[in-house]
């Protein structure tokens, strides 16, 4: 499970504590060129701890009208900023206003983006076929609770199953129902059958998976990757620690 938040408002405090007191993880999308009614850069490194600062452009336009050399200075700056304040690789990005093309799709890996969500609800708890051009399960404010109790009664293995909620902190403040955020975090957190993550934690892991390498016979496997990886195998849940080689 992971959460998606745009813009970098002051009400993103009151969200990652939310978060912290239930275990779940999110990605923060904030635009480095603005600051009104925004958490200051200096905050940062400390306020989103253990979750994940990503890109949203440095001034948020609507890109798809931008020339592609002004889209490339919108992502590469807000990068550089972002990366300063929080001291690590930003990989990720949400659309501004949910404005993209493939144009700006297909530019965005030599820009060293590895995804990127767009707007929207996909109403499932699929994987996405495309990482930039991630779109969420839901809107939290779109039958949030109806969906999170369907997650975590899902059961069957033979799936992967992801819930992916998108929004804004300052809607809760503007519709007054910060008590659906607590309400959903009671519902879904410290579970021990669902994996809380960031967006690049749920990207980085699923490339990672890719990277495994079995034997023909199916009788051994090698991670060349450092994390591990967990393949389930006659029903059993099998650990491969990275640069190791396994017999199934």
């Amino acid at each position: 499970m992971t959460m998606s938040y745009d813009d970098g408002r002051v009400e993103d405090r009151r969200l990652v504590s939310i978060f912290n007191e239930y275990g779940i993880k999110g990605t923060f999308h904030v635009n480095s060129g603005l600051d009104q009614d925004r958490v200051p850069l200096s905050e940062y490194k400390e306020l989103y701890k253990g979750h994940e600062v990503s890109a949203h452009t440095y001034t948020h336009p609507t890109i798809a009208r931008c020339p592609i050399d002004q889209v490339v200075q919108q992502v590469m700056l807000d990068r550089k900023i972002l990366e300063e304040a929080v001291g690590y690789p930003i990989r990720g990005m949400s659309y501004p206003n949910g404005s993209y093309s493939k144009e700006i799709m297909d530019i965005l890996p030599s820009l060293g983006i590895k995804y990127s969500r767009i707007v929207g609800n996909s109403n499932n708890f699929d994987m996405p076929t495309n990482f930039l051009e991630w779109k969420a399960t839901c809107h939290h404010n779109h039958n949030l609770l109806e969906y999170g109790q369907r997650f975590i009664e899902l059961h069957k293995t033979q799936y992967l199953y992801m819930m992916y909620v998108w929004g804004h902190s300052y809607e809760f403040t503007g519709r007054n129902n910060w008590d659906l955020m607590e309400d959903f975090c009671k519902l879904v957190g410290g579970r021990d059958d669902i994996w809380y993550a960031t967006n690049i934690e749920i990207v980085d892991y699923m490339e990672a998976a890719k990277n495994l390498q079995f034997t023909v016979n199916g009788d051994k496997v090698y991670n060349p990757n450092f994390q591990s990886i967990w393949i389930n195998v006659d029903g059993r849940n099998v650990e491969v620690k990275g640069g190791q080689l396994v017999d199934l």
